[in-house]
């Protein structure tokens, strides 16, 4: 699958180990940075990583920050883009299930390694069930139009 990444800072060790792992597992990732631990911006990684996924050139995005609050808030600016902060695996799952979520956002201060790696298997295994959830997605594209 190809992912595109994004992080600050304050979550660029974590951001590596799990690029370096879904690398390990055969997937295509692309990393928007940051690549130093130099303070910066969440927004100025974010928004290229999460445009390339609204635009088709990724598949998935994985976004994260101190918190993955405020990656969160930025990456859901970008048309196109349900990103959803999780902070364990169900959460990841049933916002795939339901949501169709396209970018997961994650605080590595707030999950370990460990976790996270389970939050992204989660993220990437469930598919969008459809259904009526199809019409509260339509609904989100409709509120994003007005």
């Amino acid at each position: 699958m190809k992912i595109a990444m994004a992080s600050d800072h304050g979550a660029l060790e974590l951001k590596n180990e799990i690029k370096a792992w879904l690398t390990e597992q055969g997937h295509e990732v692309t990393d928007f940075g940051t690549d130093t631990p130099d303070s910066c911006d969440y927004a100025d990684f974010v928004e290229p990583a999460c445009r390339a996924v609204a635009e088709g050139k990724a598949e998935r995005g994985i976004v994260m920050c101190t918190t993955g609050i405020g990656a969160s808030i930025t990456a859901n600016k970008v048309r196109g883009i349900r990103c959803a902060l999780c902070s364990e695996p169900w959460s990841a799952e049933m916002t795939r299930r339901h949501n169709n979520a396209n970018v997961l956002a994650i605080g590595a201060a707030v999950v370990g390694p460990l976790m996270a790696r389970q939050i992204v298997t989660a993220f990437l295994t469930y598919e969008f069930e459809g259904g009526r959830h199809q019409r509260r997605i339509d609904k989100i594209a409709a509120v994003e139009d007005r």
